[in-house]
């Protein structure tokens, strides 16, 4: 803005010596400014429910009215707050802060204005002061209340109980339950008082002000934290929520987000009536158009939404204030609206420097009254805040916001430097100062597309990572919510955007906006712990890293699968007892197991006198001493096959299990199927088996822990044989019941005797071409589906070809197909064409051994399908084709008809990768599980984040901690490729190897050679399918 014009008043025209500008107030209070007019008394609503009267000119601009709050507050970082107000056309509009307040408040005398916080940083310790962390508190707390901040039932308690903990201190039960019955935080909150309290007794000794910080903590990791959802449909009619954050615009089905448009994406901004548009930058890599298209429900909400967005743009992208634009000499088209006011970046600097003094503030809630505590100053310069009047008038206020005194600046800066430098990010290092030079360069268009530039030229601007791998639109987060399929990843995530219908698979990669994790590589060399480099303790530690997964894994059933049974009585008590009497001795025994490998570990890292580090040097006698305590567990694990195929039939007997089993499968906690967590006992006496023999491998016979590790390696040796025929079955059963709910037009897929042997991707010849159709093999028929338009996502079944006198023959030069087999059953023949030549060579070998299976067993099946016609096909078969094609485009584009289940299964990973999988892979993956930290980082990021990761089931996990019960997001291998980076890519660092699949591209660093050579093992192992053959056909046992 520029400088004001000079004025002289009636003192300078007589010649009255002008004022020499050193201001007298206190730092951080304003000079008065000149009355602009009659005050009038405005209402404001406060975030902890109080309102005050403010008393402004109403003739004043709104930033006037939201500088008197501010100021009422003692208010530093104000800019992240807002006035909102229903105005006359009913719509929850944000208050203009250039317009007088007089044209857009209509009858102020029946107004009441919110005072709620509109932007909502990435991280919430870029928040510099108490009290404003405190108003965000409130915020948390008031969208809990309100129902906005949705949530599972663990978050809402943890969110809570640290409420509680800011208002009414340490726990005590009583207190605790009288006050959660006079303050509702949430719906229907007396079902969670349990866990409320359970998760409240943890914060002893927790200030107010840690209790905030946590509250933040916890609350911007939920998918819905800052989100206002703004109703829309998109071309197709389907309906759809839009919102704007920090990153980006967001797109939301229900309350899962589906899709995310990155700001360093989106070219320009614009609506047209009720129309918004949003133009995309033109990418090479994306075959869509550049402009998407949503309805809204009138002119006015567009116009609405319109505003937020350019608001939230330029206040976390640019980095200052953008000019505003010359008045047209004759007319003007289209809005003029333009954000006004300081930017993020102008915020954290100015409180940066500021050196502002510890200000008292009264928590209206809490029993503790807390203090700013930026800075550093003696107790006696601690003001008293005065106790001023509700009502404030804004000619003792002034109107810029910087207008200080340099003295006071200099004085405070020497006690501010120390506390804000350590609580404040670096400004070298901060993410908002690493953005991209397109970023300012949104074009911003109101109505008739009438353009407005915000050009901010930024030199050598590095764009921050967004999580994204290559900005494109049409991935969307994979929020994980688990379905009962091997990835457990939420289905809604795939329809996408694209206004044409073309895009990509929706299981290309997990997007975790986490910009707060990224840190440059000097930050994270300088953390790095010199640990040993004896290969025995990094044995030792992947014992611990797996354990720890595997504990959580258990978790699954005796607490979090049991708490969802104990909400109703819906399974039999019978059941029940069989299940968890076997399950909690295994989790108690692995829990002292876990802490003693863990304490081990610590001594071995050099905290031990030197006189006892060779007893403390190894990890053989703790694994023979524990393995030969799970042997005492055998009976219990012996009964997991008797509980699996119990469930399964209590299921089928009982509706509401069914439910409440669906429905756990759904929570996040539950990111794999739920049967398959009761086969995980069992596979885990493989993972300590390979363990043991790398173990014995690298050490001499004359090592001192060489005799217990071999004598543990014969125990844990033993107890597989011994259950290795029942993990058998209990794999084959637990896949074949995962393939009904895949499957529809099945009656009878699990029998006795049926085995599964291979699923996966073919090209079926017909009359129209080649179609793509799932195939499905097992000891005695194959199947052939198609992806259904069923509202689960289920494969349809097109036909079935019993095996019994079947015959394969290779055709490619007889129908001109590469890759094609000629399948011929006894009343009916199909082609099909794989997609390579191994997956060809896979699918003959495998189909030759079932055909020789189903001759020894000596009979057809039994009827499979629904309504089988003589000839084996469906009768469904001739429009189902042409339905399936449709299907294939449709359900890439619409928004989507996927529901939460069965939408990422393995056998939906096969389909869009066009692969195919064994029961032999599936045995094996289970076998090669591995879990710790990796740092990551995308192609165009610059940074490396730390995440804990899991491997399992074809699929990498990605989670924050190794604490979290659930992941954050997932990245499904099938059909990566796994490399090293060539030096072109600029991958400076040790031990990283590469994940791309098509244009996406992962980086992930190892700490040391032994854990980059085992994830690089495990990882191939899923990606690499010609080293699956290899390693499988070393296996001494074989299945069939």
């Amino acid at each position: 803005m520029g400088e004001s014009e000079h004025q002289q008043t009636a003192g300078s025209r007589l010649g009255a010596p002008e004022s020499g500008g050193i201001s007298t107030l206190e730092h951080g209070i304003k000079p008065p400014t000149s009355p602009q007019g009659k005050s009038f008394p405005f209402k404001i609503q406060m975030l902890d429910d109080t309102q005050e009267t403010i008393e402004v000119p109403i003739r004043a601009p709104g930033k006037a009215l939201l500088d008197a709050v501010c100021n009422h507050l003692n208010l530093v970082e104000g800019d992240y707050f807002g006035l909102e107000f229903l105005d006359h056309r009913k719509i929850m509009v944000w208050l203009d802060l250039i317009k007088p307040i007089v044209k857009q408040i209509r009858r102020p005398k029946n107004v009441v204005l919110k005072f709620v916080v509109k932007f909502f940083p990435p991280d919430h310790t870029q928040l510099q002061e108490e009290l404003t962390r405190y108003l965000f508190a409130l915020q948390v707390k008031q969208d809990l209340v309100q129902g906005r901040l949705i949530c599972n039932e663990s978050s809402a308690a943890l969110l809570i109980s640290h409420i509680v903990q800011s208002e009414i201190g340490d726990f005590d039960e009583s207190v605790d339950r009288e006050h959660l019955s006079k303050n509702t935080y949430m719906p229907q909150q007396e079902e969670l008082e349990d866990k409320i309290m359970e998760f409240h007794r943890n914060h002893f000794g927790q200030t107010p002000a840690e209790s905030d910080f946590q509250l933040l903590e916890i609350a911007r990791r939920l998918e819905l934290y800052g989100v206002r959802l703004h109703p829309a449909k998109d071309r197709e009619g389907t309906k759809i929520n839009l919102a704007v954050a920090n990153t980006g615009i967001l797109v939301f089905q229900g309350h899962t987000k589906i899709n995310a448009f990155n700001w360093a994406k989106v070219r320009k901004l614009s609506f047209k009536r009720k129309r918004f548009l949003i133009k995309l930058r033109p990418d090479s890599n994306s075959s869509y158009q550049d402009t998407l298209e949503f309805m809204m429900a009138s002119r006015d909400f567009c116009k609405s939404f319109w505003k937020i967005c350019v608001e939230y743009h330029a206040f976390f992208r640019l980095f200052e204030e953008p000019k505003p634009k010359p008045k047209p000499v004759l007319f003007s088209r289209g809005s003029s609206f333009r954000f006004s006011g300081r930017t993020q970046k102008q915020v954290l600097d100015y409180v940066k420097e500021g050196g502002h003094k510890k200000v008292q503030f009264e928590r209206k809630h809490s029993k503790m009254c807390s203090i700013r505590s930026l800075t550093i100053h003696p107790p006696d310069q601690i003001p008293e805040v005065p106790k001023e009047s509700s009502n404030i008038t804004l000619t003792q206020i002034t109107q810029p916001d910087e207008i200080q005194s340099l003295k006071q600046q200099k004085e405070d800066k020497v006690a501010a430097d120390t506390s804000v430098q350590r609580k404040s990010p670096s400004p070298k290092k901060s993410p908002l100062d690493r953005r991209a030079q397109e970023a300012a360069t949104l074009k911003i268009d109101g109505e008739d597309g009438v353009k407005d530039h915000t050009q901010h030229n930024v030199k050598n601007a590095h764009q921050p990572s967004t999580g994204s791998l290559t900005g494109s639109p049409h991935l969307s987060e994979l929020s994980i919510n688990s379905q009962g399929g091997m990835i457990g990843l939420n289905s809604s995530l795939s329809p996408n955007l694209s206004p044409d219908g073309k895009s990509s698979s929706p299981l290309i990669s997990p997007l975790l906006n986490e910009p707060v994790c990224i840190r440059t590589d000097d930050e994270e060399d300088s953390r790095k712990k010199r640990c040993p480099t004896d290969k025995a303790y990094f044995i030792a530690k992947e014992v611990s890293t797996t354990e720890c997964t595997y504990l959580k894994d258990l978790e699954v059933i005796t607490t979090w699968f049991l708490k969802a049974l104990n909400k109703d009585d819906s399974m039999p008590e019978s059941l029940k007892t069989l299940m968890f009497s076997n399950f909690e001795p295994i989790h108690k025994f692995h829990t002292a197991f876990l802490k003693e490998v863990d304490q081990r570990l610590a001594l071995w890292e050099g905290r031990s006198n030197s006189y006892m580090k060779s007893e403390n040097q190894k990890i053989g006698d703790i694994m023979l001493k524990n393995i030969q305590g799970m042997k005492q567990l055998t009976s219990n694990l012996q009964k997991h096959y008797e509980a699996l195929m119990e469930l399964e039939k209590a299921i089928k007997a009982s509706r509401k299990l069914e439910i409440v089993c669906r429905d756990f499968e759904q929570e996040k906690v539950c990111y794999l199927p739920l049967n398959s967590f009761l086969i995980q006992p069992l596979h885990r006496l493989m993972h300590y088996k390979q363990i043991m023999e790398r173990l014995c491998k690298h050490y001499s016979p004359n090592h001192p822990d060489f005799r217990d590790s071999r004598a543990a390696l014969a125990e844990i040796s033993e107890m597989v044989a011994q259950l290795h025929g029942t993990m058998i079955k209990m794999e084959n059963f637990q896949k074949l019941q995962e393939l009904r709910k895949d499957l529809t037009g099945i009656d009878n897929l699990v029998i006795p005797g049926r085995e599964f042997i291979r699923l996966g991707s073919l090209s079926k010849l017909s009359g129209k071409g080649l179609q793509q159709r799932m195939f499905f093999l097992f000891n005695d028929v194959l199947l052939y589906t198609s992806r259904g338009l069923t509202s689960s996502n289920q494969f349809k079944v097109h036909g079935q070809l019993p095996l019994y006198n079947m015959t394969v023959e290779e055709s490619e030069e007889e129908w001109g197909v590469p890759h094609c087999l000629t399948l011929r059953s006894q009343n009916q023949a199909i082609v099909v064409a794989a997609s390579s030549r191994s997956e060809m060579e896979k699918w003959r070998e495998d189909i030759q051994m079932a055909i020789s299976l189903a001759e020894k067993s000596g009979g057809p099946i039994p009827e499979l399908l629904a309504s089988s016609p003589p000839d084996g096909k469906s009768p469904e078969e001739g429009p189902a084709d042409q339905e399936s094609e449709d299907d294939l485009s449709s359900s890439r584009t619409s928004l989507e008809r996927q529901s939460p289940h069965r939408g990422n299964t393995t056998v939906h990973v096969c389909w869009h990768r066009n692969t195919s999988v064994s029961m032999i892979d599936f045995s094996f993956a289970v076998e090669n599980q591995l879990s710790g930290n990796l740092l990551r980082k995308f192609k165009n990021s610059n940074g490396w984040q730390k995440l804990w990761v899991v491997f399992t089931n074809f699929c990498l996990f990605f989670y924050k901690s190794h604490q979290d019960n659930h992941p954050l997001a997932s990245l499904p291998l099938l059909g990566y490729s796994l490399t090293i980076p060539s030096e072109s890519e600029n991958i400076h660092k040790d031990y990283v190897f590469k994940l791309h699949f098509k244009s996406h591209v992962y980086y992930f660093r190892a700490e040391n050679e032994y854990t980059f050579e085992r994830w690089m093992e495990v990882i191939r192992s899923a990606t690499d399918s010609a080293c699956r053959s290899r390693l499988l056909s070393h296996r001494e046992t074989h299945m069939y």
